[in-house]
């Protein structure tokens, strides 16, 4: 049996103090973070892997991506499963896509891909490699004048707190893009996609048919 005196005697002492415990319960704390950030290292890891498996081999994905922003080529690392929105706003700092809901529910980080709206919180960057990309910074004029549907934006009123502002502008570019002299009915139904905290909507479908009437406009005075 083991001799629990330290020599003099007396029993060794056993420091199963508040503070000991504390220590304790501090270092399993540790272990526990450790030990999850190791399993979700792996994971990422594990993914990455698995995502790199292409027909014909295996192969790195490639993250220098070169895409056509606005108009420019612009060459920027992504992610395999980096957003669009994600993509944009840190690392192009094209910061007018905003993030709202980021999972397709507010049309706020509305832009256009080859003139169509597209949420691009739930579009893969990867996935619009060689695509044309417009976002609220590429629908100005080549001398910074205002699309007509910025304008007409300012003229109604539209913009409220502002924060869906320039996914509803894209979101009307792309219908008039489409459809240049549209219905109230049509262009409501367009914009129904973007949402707007404010209720703002009748100044935004104002705004839509004003810059479709600007175009008429615009139209008549080239062919005269």
């Amino acid at each position: 049996m083991a001799d629990d005196n330290d020599g003099r005697g007396y029993p060794e002492p056993r420091f199963d103090t508040p503070a000991s415990r504390a220590t304790s319960r501090r270092q399993f704390i540790k272990g526990v973070i450790a030990s999850g950030a190791a399993v979700g290292s792996a994971g990422y890891l594990f993914t990455l892997a698995g995502c790199s498996r292409e027909q014909g081999g295996a192969r790195g994905i490639e993250r220098m991506l070169q895409l056509k922003i606005n108009g420019q080529v612009r060459t920027v690392d992504v992610l395999p499963h980096e957003t669009l929105a994600m993509t944009l706003r840190y690392k192009l700092g094209l910061t007018g896509t905003k993030l709202g809901c980021d999972r397709g529910e507010c049309g706020a980080c509305t832009v256009l891909i080859d003139d169509v709206a597209h949420y691009s919180c739930s579009t893969l960057t990867h996935a619009v490699r060689g695509r044309a990309i417009t976002t609220i910074e590429g629908v100005e004029g080549p001398n910074g004048e205002l699309h007509a549907v910025q304008q007409a934006m300012i003229d109604e009123l539209g913009p409220q707190c502002g924060f869906c502002t320039p996914g509803q502008i894209m979101s009307a570019v792309s219908l008039l893009k489409a459809n240049p002299k549209p219905t109230r009915e049509q262009a409501r139904h367009a914009m129904s996609g973007n949402l707007c905290r404010c209720g703002a909507y009748d100044h935004y479908l104002n705004a839509v048919m004003r810059a479709a009437d600007a175009g008429d406009r615009l139209s008549e005075t080239r062919g005269a």
